[in-house]
């Protein structure tokens, strides 16, 4: 509806569900793996490991283009119309697939985890200086560079609905609560994971003794990046009405639902007792 409607950010959140969808996708493996004794097929091992760290950046990468559509949108509403145009968008959504893909695969295969793919799902502990290297640029291009644009595309636009008279205050506070929840799910579901990647991409290499200490930080990071799955629908009710007219239907049903399973249950507890 929204993408027929000339809606750009449709195109994005189409994109990013594509993306939350393969990475639940790959979470049965991950769980089969995590017993010890438990193995999986080595072609198996690096498609589910290239989704999984592709899902991360290319997420990040479209909530950056989120963020970069509604600072135009707001910040220069009388320029950059053609950046805003659904063809643009389908265009740039594509760029950000093939580069993260392509920018993981040229990594891996210079590290040699594609020759070597059963080391993409079981990881060598300590973490060797080639794991570690590849572990810093993810953070620095994946990582760093989505947080400083996330926040300055939030500062500048907030700063704009302040000063701006012509934006009702109803539309300003749709506006600003669908950025500040992109980056708050940003910093939820990633920075303990990406913190915990940069103190073992500095530290673990050649340590064992911070290897052990750091393993437990890691698992629980890795499973907190499932809530970005979670928490992303959110990303979409803040932008369609229709969504929340949906959701809102769905909330009264079921509370109606509710209400008449209570009213049941009390009169027929009132006959029993009479």
């Amino acid at each position: 509806m929204l993408m027929r409607n000339g809606n750009s950010m449709a195109v994005y959140l189409v994109n990013l569900s594509i993306s939350d969808l393969l990475y639940i996708l790959s979470l049965p493996v991950w769980i089969h793996l995590a017993r010890p004794q438990n193995t999986v097929d080595r072609g198996l091992c690096s498609l589910v490991a290239v989704i999984m760290y592709n899902s991360f950046y290319v997420g990040s990468g479209l909530l950056c283009c989120i963020s970069v559509d509604r600072y135009l949108a707001i910040v220069y509403p009388l320029h950059f119309h053609w950046v805003r145009e659904v063809r643009t968008a389908a265009v740039v959504s594509i760029a950000v697939w093939t580069l993260e893909v392509a920018i993981h695969i040229i990594l891996l295969d210079h590290t040699g985890a594609l020759q070597d793919s059963r080391s993409l799902c079981v990881e060598q502990i300590p973490m060797t200086q080639e794991a570690a290297n590849l572990s810093l640029i993810r953070v620095a291009l994946g990582f760093l560079i989505p947080v400083f644009i996330m926040t300055f595309c939030y500062q500048q636009i907030v700063q704009s609905l302040e000063q701006s008279t012509s934006i009702l205050a109803e539309e300003r506070k749709k506006v600003g609560l669908l950025l500040f929840f992109i980056l708050l799910i940003y910093i939820v579901s990633f920075v303990p994971y990406q913190t915990v990647m940069l103190l073992r991409a500095i530290l673990e290499p050649g340590s064992c003794i911070w290897a052990t200490s750091l393993r437990v930080p890691y698992i629980v990071t890795v499973a907190t990046t499932t809530l970005n799955s979670t928490l992303d629908p959110i990303v979409y009710c803040l932008i369609s009405q229709s969504a929340q007219k949906e959701i809102r239907k769905v909330v009264k049903k079921g509370w109606g639902v509710f209400m008449k399973r209570i009213w049941s249950k009390s009169a027929a507890g009132i006959q029993s007792v009479s």
